[in-house]
């Protein structure tokens, strides 16, 4: 049986719909009872019961056994009897439980209207913990938050708790006064969880925040940090999101004395300086086309992120971009500034980019089917106590792919540009090949390139095999390399990824000149749940002039290093990465890179290995030789419990660090851990050790405890 009825609130009318197997009219007192199955509905709200009276003269409905009310946000109560008005509005209930849509539970004996409108639940807990695993047996909660009394605010959508104390694995820890949980999953304003850490730079260390809700866009947190061995700091955070765009501004301030870089000891033990970190960036959406991307980072002085461990960058880059985007252009105008926190490298010495101008547009061509290129770039470099470059060039480059007959792939390209360069201070460049020639200098360049890929396919192993052999000539007549500066092409290697680029210097700077032959092979096997690819080649120039490519990057003579890489993937368990460069003439090692992951996402292995060894010369500091291990892990166990562990160790001997800084085992860091995670809880405790100093920057042992508990902002 289905039937429709309708409530008069006190300022409009209000419609209820409600179906029901049964339903009984008491004309006398105007009482209308449902039975069975009863399901109310009215404005996104709904109540579902087995039995439902409403008095109509009272304007008051009661639901009775297996009650389900959801209201207009999703969030749903349950009760054994539950009191609403003719609006539904909740009032007296017994034995309830609120399951929030943002996955937190709140549980009562009782709760009852107030005046107001609020609900006032007696003796409650709060958690956002499963009540069953995944099995569907029942599963005590990590953590609840226990009050004597919860009011809910049905209008505000909040949860207020008075005298809230925190249970973990049940034993009561923390009182927790001013409580509020919010119902629509809103961020609200309120304490966070503090922080304890402990350090060889600052000894003990507690962090405590308040978390501002200035308005649904706009957020604030403040942090204090207060330490045994250091002066107190405070940091805060801002961010907005826009009808456009978004951005956030962080900064960080204390006073304290500095030990500057290579002493132990400040200067002046008593003299405090001013320190601090400022970060800001954001991105904002102008229409379709143009957009504006900013980042802004500095820091007072070299060691300060190291010490308060915010960051272990060793360069800060601020950089504002403007760009527009179409399917057939861009054009972007942009700047660089970078703040250098290495002790051995001068910040006079460190490029300023600004501008760095670049617009590029695709045009079809019209006559051989091929796509045309052409691209305007300008770029201005200044240091306050170094070289200044000025670079302007505009150029075009057509390529057109074609597929014969026989299943050969045929790719032709040309590229023509004109550059034309500014220096001055060219003497302050310490590495000769890097200045160029002082003054106004020009030169033209001119590459032409054929490629061809001819792919064989075929069965193998159960799978499908894929034979690739590769053959590319280049060519270019003879280009003024040495006559201007070298600003953004210094990192040259031979490797995988440029083996058959049209220059494989990664800049504009420096072009390859002469002709050349590069020639390789692909090779890729797959089958379900195994994939391998593989990639092995080798060049070989017809000049014999001497080339600017220095000693060691396996492109120096007539005939390069052999160069390759390997991947091999079983599903998602396994996954191998495997580069190297080996001598032409002697096969030895000269870049061996190796990349792991094995496991799941719970329990897994990562290892990482580089070694390059390419004997180039200890006065171009760009390509100084290396040797280096990084391990990480974590095992689970007991379900919701792991151990996690990482360490980073410098290999490199005497033989490959010209400083003779390293002794062929140097750990960097390490890090080893305890973690617990299940639904609603992540706690963990880590230590970790630094081995390097820097200034007030000391080696030394990090512990730090991190608790996160989900639906409360912790």
């Amino acid at each position: 049986m289905q039937e429709q009825g309708g409530a008069q609130e006190q300022d409009e009318q209000r419609e209820i719909a409600f179906e029901a197997n049964e339903v009984r009219y008491d004309s006398d007192n105007e009482i209308v009872t449902a039975s069975g199955d009863v399901i109310m509905r009215s404005h996104g709200e709904s109540v579902r019961a087995d039995r439902v009276s409403w008095d109509r003269r009272a304007n008051m409905i009661t639901a009775f056994g297996n009650i389900r009310f959801v209201d207009s946000d999703g969030n749903t109560l349950y009760a054994d009897t539950l009191s609403l008005s003719g609006d539904l509005r909740i009032g007296a209930m017994d034995n309830m439980l609120l399951a929030l849509r943002e996955g937190g539970r709140l549980a009562a004996r009782e709760g009852e209207r107030e005046e107001n409108g609020n609900v006032a639940l007696s003796y409650a807990t709060y958690s956002a913990c499963a009540v069953e695993d995944f099995e569907g047996c029942p599963k005590t909660p990590s953590w609840r938050i226990v009050a004597k009394r919860v009011i809910y605010d049905p209008d505000e959508n909040r949860v207020r708790f008075r005298g809230a104390q925190l249970e973990l694995f049940g034993a009561r820890l923390v009182p927790l006064p001013g409580l509020v949980v919010t119902t629509d999953g809103r961020a609200i304003s309120g304490l966070t969880i503090p922080n304890l850490r402990i350090s060889a730079s600052n000894g003990v260390e507690v962090s405590e925040g308040y978390y501002w809700r200035l308005a649904d866009n706009q957020d604030l947190l403040v942090n204090g940090h207060v330490y045994t061995e250091a002066p107190p700091m405070v940091s805060a955070r801002y961010r907005m999101l826009t009808g456009s765009g978004a951005f956030q501004v962080t900064g960080y301030a204390t006073r304290s004395a500095r030990i500057p870089i290579g002493d132990s000891i400040p200067v002046d033990l008593e003299q405090e300086d001013w320190r601090g970190y400022f970060f800001a960036n954001g991105k904002f959406q102008l229409d379709p086309n143009w957009s504006v991307t900013g980042s802004v980072r500095a820091a007072s002085d070299r060691t300060f992120l190291r010490r308060y461990d915010i960051s272990r960058d060793d360069r800060l880059r601020s950089t504002l971009n403007v760009r527009r985007i179409d399917e057939d252009s861009y054009f972007s105008i942009a700047g660089w500034v970078t703040q250098t926190m290495r002790s051995d490298d001068p910040q006079g010495q460190v490029p300023i980019a600004l501008p760095v101008i670049d617009y590029r547009r695709r045009i079809d061509d019209p006559f051989l089917g091929g796509k045309l290129e052409v691209q305007a770039n300008s770029l201005a470099i200044t240091r306050t106590d170094g070289q200044d470059t000025q670079r302007a060039f505009a150029g075009a480059r057509w390529d057109m792919r074609r597929i014969t007959g026989l299943g050969q792939e045929v790719t032709f390209t040309a590229l023509a540009r004109g550059d034309i360069y500014h220096s001055q201070e060219n003497d302050l460049t310490a590495t000769d090949i890097y200045r160029g020639m002082s003054g106004w200098q020009t030169r033209g360049v001119a590459i032409g390139a054929v490629d061809v890929k001819w792919p064989f396919v075929g069965e193998f192993l159960g799978g499908t095999q894929v034979l690739t052999p590769r053959f590319q000539v280049v060519a270019s007549p003879q280009i003024k390399n040495l006559d201007v500066p070298n600003e953004d092409a210094r990192a040259i290697d031979l490797e995988d990824s440029n083996l058959f680029a049209l220059n494989r210097f990664p800049g504009y700077d420096r072009i390859e000149d002469g002709v050349r032959f590069t020639y390789g092979v692909d090779w890729q096997f797959t089958r379900p749940g195994i994939r391998i690819k593989t990639t092995v080649g080798q060049s070989y120039r017809l000049t014999t002039d001497p080339t600017l490519l220095p000693d060691g990057t396996g492109l120096s003579d007539r005939t390069s290093d052999f160069v390759g890489r390997t991947e091999v993937r079983y599903k998602d368990f396994v996954k191998v990465t495997h580069r190297f460069r080996l001598d032409k003439d002697s096969l030895a090692v000269r870049r061996n890179e190796f990349d792991a992951a094995i496991g799941s996402d719970r329990t897994y292995l990562e290892v990482g290995y580089l070694s390059l060894n390419r004997d180039i010369r200890g006065d171009i500091e760009d390509l100084q030789d290396r040797e280096e291990l990084r391990v990480a892990g974590r095992v689970a166990f007991a379900r919701y419990w792991s151990l996690f562990g990482a360490a980073v160790v410098n290999l490199t001997d005497e033989d490959q660090d010209p400083d003779r800084l390293s002794d062929g085992f140097e750990p960097l860091r390490t890090r080893l851990g305890v973690a617990y995670t299940d639904d609603c809880l992540e706690l963990g405790v880590t230590w970790r050790r630094d081995y390097v100093a820097s200034g007030d920057a000391r080696r030394g042992n990090t512990f730090q405890i991190h608790v996160a508990l989900k639906n409360l902002g912790f």
